[in-house]
């Protein structure tokens, strides 16, 4: 049988900016040294599926080389990660139009390898899974799709596309974020004792067949607002329940929630897992250097060096600089694309990574950021959201953008 994944690189991704002000959504750092991105094909590649292929259109270019750069099958194994931009083509001038349209428009791309079964995943989660145990029972079940479903409580289900189903797992409904309304009662699901709710993963497995039945209509452009409740009145749709850690990393908040989780000493989600391993590029970095700081609660990425007073509770990506005195709180350093050896490149004069005698709390620190000597940075009595030239307030977390310089002795 022939299976073949195909993950979605998403939309313009505007509740995380400006981490994507840059880059596409699954680009996006996280962990210290991997990229959202790697989640999915991770999980396709320990699944044993091997022809993956990753849909793109906004900010690509740093996603196309992460991409290009990390996966590299050899002539014996086989598979592959390839590409599928948005195009123009003599039937189609416009760009991607949601889920289900990306998916249409590049069907052609990946008929070749002549799928029999086609696995559809999101490309800004977090969670782990065996997609190979969810692809028996969808052949089991004589599924014509089959949709991944997270239990989850009633403050969550109003905001989430919710399934009902009967007493074999077929979905016999779906409401698409019902809110906090009396047909959420209706929808509760039997299974379980407490009040939970099945809520639509986006992770779908299509028959090809089916898959190509229900593309055809052009101006159904979403899987979960008009393939999926379609799909659920005439095709047989069965929900695969995943009862497991799920993060979907849609909000400025929810990433910097579960990139700070992440430092528990045992967290939910674990990159420590090596039979199920997570992949990503091979830098050749060096050991990081700690000449001296109270480090606690930290992922500490490759290739730092670390001279600061005190880190708590933070994940300090690859070439992170923390220069002597400096305290990072309840923050994520994203760090650097490159050393400057020894000589500032910027004409502001003000080196790559943090200052000396610096305070950055409850912050996110995109890549290649200079902070000078002094600084003090935190979203303490501050609005919930605002934007300046130097920093951004999302859901009360403050973002320094992408190559922002910050002079010494500034206080944020």
């Amino acid at each position: 049988m022939n299976i073949v994944g195909l993950i979605l690189g998403g939309g313009a991704g505007s509740r995380l900016q400006p981490l994507t002000r840059e880059r596409a959504k699954p680009a996006v750092p996280i962990a210290g040294k991997y990229r959202l991105v790697d989640i999915p094909i991770s999980n396709c590649i320990n699944s044993d599926i091997r022809q993956i292929f990753l849909l793109t259109q906004f900010n690509s270019v740093s996603l196309h080389q992460h991409i290009a750069a990390t996966y590299r099958f050899d002539q014996f194994s086989g598979g592959h990660v390839r590409i599928l931009a948005a195009e123009q083509t003599p039937d189609s001038e416009g760009w991607f139009q949601g889920t289900a349209d990306a998916v249409r428009k590049s069907v052609r791309h990946f008929m070749d390898d002549n799928p029999d079964i086609v696995v559809i995943l999101s490309g800004d989660q977090l969670y782990r899974m065996d997609l190979s145990d969810m692809i028996r029972k969808h052949i089991e079940t004589r599924a014509d799709l089959t949709i991944s479903t997270k239990p989850v409580n009633r403050s969550e289900a109003g905001a989430l596309g919710i399934m009902q189903v009967d007493g074999n797992g077929q979905i016999v409904r779906f409401a698409e974020k019902p809110g906090d309304s009396p047909l959420l009662d209706e929808l509760r699901a039997p299974l379980y004792q407490e009040e939970r709710y099945l809520a639509s993963m986006g992770i779908y497995i299509f028959n090809m067949d089916v898959l190509r039945e229900l593309l055809q209509d052009s101006t159904k452009s979403d899987f979960g607002k008009h393939i999926i409740p379609e799909a659920i009145g005439t095709h047989n749709v069965f929900s695969y329940i995943f009862d497991e850690y799920w993060e979907d990393i849609g909000t400025i908040r929810s990433f910097w929630a579960a990139n700070l989780a992440l430092t528990d000493p045992l967290p939910s989600f674990s990159f420590y897992e090596m039979e199920t391993p997570i992949y990503t590029r091979m830098r050749y970095l060096p050991p990081s250097k700690i000449n001296q700081c109270d480090l606690s609660r930290c992922l500490l990425s490759d290739g730092c060096i670390i001279s600061g007073k005190r880190i708590d509770h933070a994940v300090i990506g690859l070439r992170a600089i923390v220069g002597e005195g400096s305290v990072v709180e309840d923050s994520i350093l994203m760090g650097a694309d490159y050393y400057e050896h020894g000589i500032v490149e910027d004409p502001s004069g003000v080196p790559i990574g943090i200052g000396k005698n610096c305070v950055i709390k409850k912050t996110i620190v995109d890549k290649n950021v200079r902070i000078g000597d002094g600084v003090v940075i935190s979203p303490e009595g501050k609005p919930a959201d605002e934007v300046s030239d130097l920093y951004w307030i999302r859901d009360g977390i403050m973002v320094i953008p992408k190559n922002t310089v910050i002079p010494s002795g500034t206080v944020l």
